[in-house]
């Protein structure tokens, strides 16, 4: 199995060596990282350490993702990884391994329901994505915990979605419009440790309300829209 890493970063000079060097190689095809005009050096780190680097100015996390997944050089599953060091590299093959054996389509990493270190995450973001989470369980019926930023999908399934929003509301597109077509999604906990430097979304009071509002009003705004005429089916 052909397995691409798509990294969106922005001045994450002080983790991206670390991301980078404990991606899993065996089980990696190749390794992408979407950089939003990085002045830190970022994209001489990463380059120097074996990733694809492709130069996204435009800012928005879910550009950054689609960007990459263009990209990709004919992958079977896609995985997106923060480049922060929150997440751990080395945990991808929990991701993929539901994949690669059939069981899903689109696995997400979750957070809540693995180890959540002291300090991870702040009291309004764990709140935040446990609101969230309950929400897509209870209007799409997908047994959710969190919405975390560690996340695997098989390619054919990401280009089939369609997908188009820019914005931190690009996770809950992949999610809705996948249940909403049939795909199988499913979550396996992850750990998740205090992110190296300081975060451009829930470190800031701005930030954090505006994430928020494009998770929330994403999951009520997919699931008013026309149902999909072409379902997918379980493979």
């Amino acid at each position: 199995m052909r397995v691409s890493v798509v990294i969106p970063t922005y001045d994450e000079a002080g983790s991206i060596a670390r991301v980078l060097d404990d991606i899993p190689k065996a089980l990696v095809s190749e390794v992408l990282v979407v950089d939003a005009g990085s002045t830190d050096g970022t994209r001489e780190i990463a380059a120097a350490h074996g990733a694809r680097v492709i130069v996204e100015p435009r800012r928005g996390y879910g550009r950054a993702c689609l960007t990459g997944l263009k990209a990709a050089d004919n992958p079977d599953t896609v995985v997106f990884l923060d480049g922060d060091y929150s997440d751990r590299p080395g945990e991808l093959g929990r991701l993929i391994e539901p994949i690669r054996e059939g069981r899903a389509d689109v696995v997400l990493g979750s957070r809540l329901a693995g180890g959540l270190q002291p300090g991870a995450m702040r009291w309004h973001a764990a709140l935040g994505n446990r609101l969230a989470a309950s929400l897509i369980q209870r209007l799409y019926g997908i047994p959710l915990t969190d919405l975390g930023p560690f996340r695997a999908a098989r390619h054919e399934v990401l280009r089939a979605l369609d997908l188009r929003e820019m914005t931190y509301g690009w996770a809950v597109e992949l999610v809705t419009r996948g249940a909403r077509r049939g795909y199988r999604v499913m979550e396996v906990p992850v750990s998740y440790h205090p992110r190296i430097g300081v975060s451009k979304i829930s470190g800031t009071f701005r930030g954090s309300i505006g994430a928020a509002w494009y998770i929330l009003s994403g999951i009520l705004r997919n699931r008013l829209e026309t149902s999909p005429t072409e379902p997918g089916p379980a493979t």
